[in-house]
């Protein structure tokens, strides 16, 4: 499974939920997709422009999680 951190980097930047959609170019309401975990998919373009404007790499934020060793399900 892999987990997206999204929330995580935006606290440690102090960085809104809006201000980061203004920044990123994509709906609040899809933004709180992604971070809530409960996106499908995310654009390569969508995530050089979350890098950019939060100033972080790709695995900054998402890490892969063996739901087998973990015991986790979803």
């Amino acid at each position: 499974m892999i987990r997206i951190k999204l929330d995580v980097v935006m606290a440690e930047r102090k960085m809104s939920l809006n201000r980061l959609s203004e920044l990123v170019g994509i709906t609040p309401a899809n933004l709180s997709i992604l971070k809530n975990e409960n996106g499908k998919a995310i654009r390569f373009t969508t995530l050089d422009a979350l890098c950019k404007a939060l100033n972080c790499q790709p695995g900054d934020l998402m890490e892969y999680i063996d739901e087998t060793e973990s015991g986790q399900m979803r």
